[in-house]
């Protein structure tokens, strides 16, 4: 496809399929020296009509494009990928703050994700025939059942995983033949504009996709257009339900919040067994700097292992090495600003005010917070009810399954939940009792899948992602019915 070259440093957006400038940009720092990362162009309100309105022109073309055309791209975008894994993993730990050996991962998982839409694009909407002469007046017929496009999907990313999430969105769009218009997160929007670097080496019709970074105080006017009948959100609870009593005739997938908690049950008791539960609650408490809505936020362990567990599970933590996230040994990087970490740091010092103990941690360098472990945090405190989205860890002691299982489900969230057991009564009583879009047994709540459906309960969201759970929300089935068949 043609393309615009952008003058100087600024990066340019991905305009119809094309590369363009706009008259304002902005610059991209990072969380973790305060270096500029790169300049992005801004959008003008006449390029996003443009944009908003090539998607919505090319919407029938595209539903009708052929599935090996869109495999075939999706495919190309998922080996290059594979070809410049170094290159974006540095750019995103660059302007995201992530350690690198994690920004690595989420290339990698991105990879997975277009490796998976082409998959899906090759097999999706096969249509399913279904006989109707089971009734008299159905002698003759045949339903058809197939699946088509609701129209242009607005997808909007969050800063936490940007390459990987901004994926989540454009790549099940494109199988599923639905023009999308993404909005990358203003903090981060450099790992989304690389996706259009590769989508604009292959054939898709030109409007079939559209990256914009534009400014969240934007975003309404795009989510009001009747052009665009479906919105993917992920980010914060209070804007994704305020997006969906805002359009309550359009589609909205909300992918939002968690409290994410990993339960410690009795029989996971051995020495082996809380070793590894340590390691992996440590781990995954801090990854991403606590910045995933599924990172352990609280501990729940059984009493009769509490003693045993707690102690381990600090030593782990404090084992966590912090510092520069270019630094392949660094686990733990900034926060993605220096509010972000203030506002961890001011609902620490809040429960400990109200009779937490501190075990480890509690400390804040700018845009970085340390690993910390609390326990005996009041239910009402501020870390027990809401998001921490930082690297903070809360443990309580519970006794029995029935009360575990009940703390996890005491709050407005449920996003995924985590229970180590061995025990297959347990695993199936919990996926049964927990409140939650996924139950993860023998680890933490924080595995995922980029196939499987994941979404939450509750107020952690509708819909699901998870690349054919996502085509499913792009889609409506469509009945064919032919009649006068000898069946």
């Amino acid at each position: 496809m043609p393309q615009e070259k952008n003058a100087g440093a600024t990066h340019a957006f991905w305009l119809a399929g094309r590369q363009v400038t706009g008259e304002d940009s902005f610059d991209v720092t990072s969380p973790w020296d305060g270096r500029l990362v790169g300049t992005v162009g801004v959008p003008s309100d006449a390029q996003v009509e443009e944009a908003v309105a090539a998607a919505y022109a090319v919407r029938d073309e595209f539903a009708a494009t052929p599935a090996h055309v869109r495999a075939a791209a999706l495919d190309h975008v998922s080996k290059r990928l594979v070809e410049r894994t170094e290159e974006i993993a540095q750019l995103i730990s660059a302007e995201n703050g992530k350690p690198i050996k994690w920004a690595r991962g989420e290339v990698g998982r991105a990879v997975s994700v277009f490796r998976f839409a082409a998959e899906e694009a090759r097999r999706f909407n096969g249509g399913e025939a279904q006989r109707l002469d089971t009734d008299a007046g159905g002698q003759g017929r045949l339903a058809l059942t197939r699946r088509f496009p609701k129209g242009v999907v607005l997808g909007i990313a969050p800063f936490n995983f940007p390459l990987n999430l901004c994926a989540h969105k454009i790549a099940p769009a494109i199988a599923a033949g639905a023009p999308i218009i993404l909005k990358p997160a203003p903090a981060t929007p450099l790992s989304g504009l690389i996706i259009g670097e590769l989508l604009a080496e292959t054939e898709l019709p030109a409007g079939s996709w559209s990256i914009l970074p534009v400014s969240n105080d934007r975003m309404p006017a795009l989510v009001q257009d009747e052009r665009l009948p479906v919105i993917s959100f992920t980010g914060s609870e209070k804007v994704g339900y305020a997006i969906m009593d805002s359009v309550p005739r359009k589609h909205c997938t909300l992918e939002l919040g968690g409290n994410g908690a990993a339960v410690v049950l009795a029989d996971f008791a051995s020495d082996a067994d809380l070793d590894w539960a340590a390691t992996r609650i440590a781990t995954f408490s801090n990854y991403q700097g606590g910045q995933s809505c599924i990172s352990v936020q609280r501990v729940i362990a059984d009493a009769s292992v509490y003693d045993r567990l707690l102690p381990r599970i600090v030593a782990a933590v404090e084992a966590q090495v912090t510092g520069d996230p270019s630094d392949d040994r660094t686990d733990v990087g900034p926060l993605v600003s220096e509010d972000a970490a203030r506002r961890v740091e001011s609902w620490v010092d809040e429960a400990v005010s109200a009779g937490a103990t501190l075990l480890a941690g509690g400390k804040r360098d700018g845009a970085s917070y340390a690993p910390t472990v609390l326990t005996d945090v009041p239910a009402s405190a501020t870390l027990s009810c809401e998001e921490v989205f930082g690297p903070v860890l809360t443990v309580r002691r519970v006794d029995g399954e029935a009360e575990a299982f009940a703390a996890v489900n005491d709050s407005k969230y449920g996003l995924q939940a985590g229970v180590f057991t061995h025990d297959i009564q347990a695993a199936f009583r919990a996926h049964r009792a927990l409140e939650v879009g996924g139950v993860i047994i023998g680890d933490v709540p924080s595995y995922r899948a980029d196939q499987m459906p994941y979404g939450g309960a509750k107020q952690s969201g509708v819909g699901r992602e998870g690349v054919r759970f996502a085509m499913d929300d792009y889609t409506y089935e469509r009945v064919l019915v032919l009649t006068g068949l000898a069946l």
